[in-house]
């Protein structure tokens, strides 16, 4: 029987001969192994399909979905800023074009405008809007970061520049809808003409509960 005898240089540890020789008489370069640039691209694969899939799980309940600029925020200010933060909204942070990614094909993207910059987006999962806002805006007053403003958003299909928020931020709340609609119901009828003739938002909110009233009235019965 014949056996291959193999040399290294002296700065080769042990463990580096004992390697060459498990795995076969005809590696001579130890330094050839491992090839850990492709373990890592193999994982930022991984990692980049993962954040996109976080992205379309929290989209599922979503009725808001908006772009916040980041960008000089702490990782404490962050961290703060997710404790206000109630428990019907997600902040996350990740890359434009993963989010894209996630987004593309939907009515979320409708959001393009926002693919720029450093973003944090914040997932608001009920349909009261305004005191899923508030917090961020209140946070924003009192750590005076005027830069970091809503980048925009989508509700109900359609796209809001930080101009709009305002319209965002002063939709009636259920309650409200609720009494404008019965009280319209209970009055003249020009009461709702009047109520009919509110901004779209207010007019889609107050049908949208009128419904739903229906619906839960049926469901009880």
């Amino acid at each position: 029987m014949e056996v291959a005898l193999l040399s290294f240089s002296s700065s080769i540890s042990p463990l580096c001969h004992n390697r060459a020789l498990t795995l076969s008489p005809k590696l001579s370069k130890p330094s050839n192994y491992p090839r850990l640039p492709v373990i890592r691209s193999a994982v930022s694969r991984s990692k980049k399909e993962e954040t996109v899939e976080t992205v379309k799980s929290h989209l599922e309940n979503c009725h808001l979905l908006a772009a916040i600029n980041y960008k000089g925020l702490t990782v404490k200010q962050f961290q703060d800023l997710r404790r206000t933060l109630p428990d019907t909204t997600k902040l996350v942070v990740a890359k434009n074009t993963l989010v894209f990614k996630a987004i593309e094909g939907t009515k979320w993207e409708a959001l393009k405008p926002c693919m720029k910059g450093m973003n944090a987006w914040l997932f608001v999962q009920t349909d009261e809007i305004p005191s899923a806002i508030k917090p961020y805006r209140s946070f924003q007053k009192e750590r005076k970061l005027e830069d970091n403003d809503f980048a925009g958003a989508v509700f109900e299909g359609k796209f809001y520049a930080p101009d709009n928020f305002k319209a965002l931020e002063t939709m009636p709340t259920r309650a409200e809808v609720y009494a404008k609609m019965l009280g319209a119901l209970q009055s003249p009828a020009i009461n709702l003409v009047s109520t009919l003739q509110a901004p779209a938002i207010e007019v889609i909110m107050v049908l949208k509960a009128y419904v739903k009233k229906l619906e839960d009235e049926s469901n009880n019965a």
